[in-house]
């Protein structure tokens, strides 16, 4: 029983240093607002909460308010935009607030349900270091 704990313990310690070296696909903001401005077909991903999206956000963004990402109904929330991207194919950009933690956690479940990562990329910086806040739109 003591040895199976201590492979259980092992295994999990493995995991979680995986997690730690994962890689992440990040587009730069300028490339960004080229596909803006280009209308490039792609689905964004916006995990804002509620009253951040509704104070700024990208055109054509879903809102999913799922940040930080964290539990199973927050990721739950995020499947509109799995199957947006089912039924286009097209490159999906996660948006959160900072680009940071949420936005990896994002990345991994959406990569989890089938999204490519030569599909998949999160926004540098977040929409709160995005440059160009008149590209922003408010509700």
């Amino acid at each position: 029983m003591k040895r199976l704990a201590i492979i259980a313990l092992s295994l999990l310690c493995l995991l979680n240093v995986a997690a730690i070296f994962e890689k992440f696909n990040y587009l730069e903001p300028d490339q960004f607002k080229q596909w803006l401005e280009t209308s490039k077909p792609m689905v964004i991903v916006d995990i804002q909460d509620k009253a951040s999206f509704a104070a700024h956000h990208f055109p054509g963004s879903i809102e999913t308010n799922a940040f930080p990402v964290k539990t199973d109904a927050e990721q739950k929330q995020i499947d509109p935009a799995v199957a947006a991207y089912k039924a286009s194919g097209n490159d999906v950009v996660v948006v959160c607030p900072r680009g940071g933690g949420g936005a990896k956690r994002c990345y991994s479940y959406l990569k989890s349900q089938g999204v490519p990562e030569d599909k998949l990329t999160i926004l540098q910086g977040g929409v709160d270091n995005w440059p160009y806040r008149n590209m922003l739109i408010s509700n």
